[in-house]
């Protein structure tokens, strides 16, 4: 299988969806963030459409609550989502808007 290496362009941070969140996620963010977990979830957070879990919100230009500019502020515990991609999942036409490039074996 192929693997690829973020160049952090931040497009995928941009793109139309949900980043949905978990427990630990959420945990994450939240210590990393000097937060309490329930001030994290009513600040960042919002019930996704399907009413099973939480999603990152947005911010008024659909890009991640959390993109300020090219930097993602809570890089060091992003959502599996978000570190998972391209390499654990991708969505349809990913290669037209992301930076990635392929690499050999297992990236870094």
């Amino acid at each position: 299988m192929k693997q690829y290496l973020c160049q952090r362009c931040t497009n995928c941070c941009r793109w139309p969806g949900q980043v949905k969140v978990t427990g630990a996620d959420i945990a994450g963010l939240a210590a990393f963030l000097g937060l309490e977990e329930r001030e994290a979830i009513e600040k960042f957070t919002r019930l996704r459409p399907s009413r099973d879990g939480l999603a990152l919100t947005e911010q008024p230009d659909g890009t991640c609550i959390f993109l300020d500019g090219r930097d993602c502020r809570i890089q060091p515990v992003k959502p599996a989502q978000c570190s998972g991609f391209p390499n654990r999942w991708k969505f349809s036409g990913w290669r037209g808007v992301c930076g990635a490039v392929e690499v050999d074996g297992t990236p870094t």
